[in-house]
């Protein structure tokens, strides 16, 4: 039994050949052109960085910036099963001392509104923020001072 002709690379039954090229080939490299052209793939629409309100004026972070973004969930997990399993409350890298440093003044929180500290860099990166499921967002020096 032989195969198929167009099987072989010979012409399709019939006798007929897929046309290239011309106006259809035009109006595809039209569009493709098109498209990397569009806003979409401007340099000047592309999306907004975070805007993160500063810390508290006048205090230094347990870690350098860059060490923080990359590492800031390291650094609570490790704590939180320190304090969890070992009891040991208040050290380098707590969650109080974070929320006390980064609440925002208008706020008293790091989740509250999209500018919040943790919100506005989680938001971007599309990340979900379950720490305040359970802990509290504000901070309880902010929060004294705002209802004064």
């Amino acid at each position: 039994m032989n195969p198929p002709r167009s099987a072989c690379g010979a012409s399709p039954p019939g006798g007929r050949h897929q046309r290239t090229g011309g106006a259809g080939s035009a109006v595809s490299a039209w569009l493709v052109w098109a498209a990397l052209l569009s806003p979409a793939h401007a340099g000047d629409s592309r999306t907004p960085l975070p805007v993160i309100e500063p810390a508290t004026a006048g205090t230094q972070c347990v870690e350098p910036a860059e060490v923080m973004r990359r590492n800031h969930m390291r650094f609570l997990k490790h704590q939180r099963d320190e304090t969890v399993h070992g009891g040991v409350r208040g050290a380098k890298y707590s969650l109080k001392a974070c929320i006390d440093c980064h609440a925002s003044a208008k706020t008293a929180s790091v989740a509250a509104a999209e500018t919040n500290f943790c919100v506005s860099c989680h938001s971007y990166a599309a990340v979900r923020i379950d720490c305040f499921e359970c802990h509290t967002s504000k901070s309880p020096k902010l929060a004294q001072g705002a209802t004064r």
